[in-house]
């Protein structure tokens, strides 16, 4: 059956054409996760770390275990996410007067709508001085129109200034969280309530050096973050998610082919000379048929390496001589028994061009549903390798995601967006290539044909 009619067959089959649907969604998030956060790069935010540039933790702006933004869509409350205002790149205001002495007024307004209290507040501040470090005052402007003193203090440069690690500030808003107090109607009135409206952060700093300077920058952590939210390392779930794409499908269709085309190579070449290396190859698939399959590979990823490279390289050798060499040598047998076999062997074909040219091709419409179908089986058995702590440490995966949430206690904390993303997405590929495999068995298999 040509491509063009096996195709247009297959598009008769709904079932074929949502899973062809949803793996080339698939491939396309895999194409793009791989142009837009080149390899070196998301293994770079996923180990985190500092920036070199700033010497910042990458993922400072983000808040812990934050949900992602459109968790909002599905609440009546809405919870708080994360804004940041810099006076570097002009989110916030920055006025200098220069003198004997410079002032730096550094304005920071915002709307705050959400119906409970931001998880944290910080203040970085960036300083440039010789000798000298500039000195700051801090006030805080409520949507009423109360100002309240935060703090007054010198800074050098790197500082960070936590509000509720502030135990000044705590005792003057009565003994309340300054993070829950600062954005109160009543910081003394039980239950607090939160004062929606514009707030302003002002910060007037003095530098007491001709090329000195100061900006800071205010992140709110909040209770949402990104369009998959945050793990216990504050790394963007998104980077795992995007990236586990490529490297589930990479990993999925390389076992799959490279087993069934090794099986069916191996199958072919015992059945063909038959005698003692048909035997051997029996025995052999016999053994490993009784070797526990996952129990060995974990053994390999504990003792060994836990590359992923190694852990395919291993899962293809061990799953040659399986079933499968069985069924396609009971095949086989039937086919090296076929007219046009003993045609080529009368103008004088050799056995490899017999093999490849003849032998094996009989067989490939069987072969493909079951490569379709292998695909999957591979994807979860990588995904289920991570949560057991054993994939590959520097690549961003399903699985990984997975095994931290377990780690960290994501389900009894109630983080189920932690758990839920990556298995949603394990589901939908393996429902996609499910859906395709079966409907290319119903075309390929002559007895489900029709049906």
């Amino acid at each position: 059956m040509r491509v063009k009619d096996t195709l247009k067959e297959l598009l008769r089959y709904p079932s074929a054409i949502i899973g062809l649907t949803i793996i080339l969604l698939l491939l396309a998030l895999a194409v793009y996760a791989v142009v837009t956060i080149p390899y070196s790069e998301a293994v770079r935010l996923w180990r985190g770390g500092k920036d070199g540039s700033t010497g910042m933790d990458i993922w400072y702006q983000n808040p812990k275990y934050a949900g992602p933004v459109w968790v909002n869509l599905l609440r009546r409350n809405k919870l708080p996410e994360t804004m940041v205002l810099n006076t570097a790149d002009g989110t916030a205001q920055k006025e200098v007067i220069t003198g004997t002495v410079n002032t730096i007024t550094m304005t920071f307004p915002f709307e705050y709508e959400a119906d409970t209290f931001p998880a944290d507040m910080m203040v970085y501040f960036d300083a440039t001085y010789k000798e000298k470090k500039p000195h700051v005052s801090m006030s805080w402007t409520k949507p009423d129109g109360t100002v309240m003193r935060i703090a007054d203090m010198s800074v050098e440069t790197g500082q960070v200034y936590a509000f509720g690690q502030d135990q000044k500030l705590q005792r003057k808003l009565g003994g309340v969280s300054p993070v829950k107090g600062l954005f109160a109607e009543d910081p003394k009135a039980q239950p607090l309530v939160v004062q929606k409206g514009q707030y302003q952060l002002q910060i007037l700093g003095f530098t007491f050096e001709p090329d000195s300077d100061l900006d800071a920058e205010l992140v709110i952590y909040g209770q949402l973050a990104g369009l998959f939210g945050t793990d216990h390392l504050r790394r963007d779930l998104g980077v795992a998610l995007l990236w586990g794409t490529p490297v589930a499908l990479a990993f999925g269709l390389l076992a799959a082919l490279g087993t069934t085309l090794s099986t069916m190579a191996i199958a072919a070449i015992a059945t063909w000379y038959g005698g003692w290396l048909d035997s051997l190859i029996q025995r052999i698939t016999q053994v490993n048929m009784v070797l526990p399959f996952l129990p060995i590979l974990i053994m390999i990823g504990v003792f060994y390496s836990r590359s992923i490279f190694v852990i395919l390289g291993a899962t293809i050798v061990l799953s040659i001589f399986g079933q499968a060499i069985i069924y396609y040598r009971s095949v086989f047998l039937q086919v090296k028994e076929a007219g046009y076999i003993d045609a080529a062997r009368a103008y004088g074909a050799g056995n490899w061009r017999i093999i490849f040219s003849y032998l094996t091709p009989r067989i490939i419409p069987m072969m493909i549903p079951a490569l379709v179908i292998g695909i999957p089986v591979y994807v979860f058995l990588e995904a289920s390798l991570a949560v057991l702590g054993l994939g590959d440490p520097s690549l961003p995966t399903w699985g990984k995601v997975i095994s931290d949430a377990q780690a960290n206690g994501a389900l009894y904390q109630g983080l189920y967006y932690w758990v839920l993303e990556p298995a949603v997405l394990l589901v939908i590929c393996g429902m996609a290539f499910a859906l395709l495999g079966f409907s290319l068995d119903r075309i390929f298999n002559p007895r489900l044909r029709g049906q």
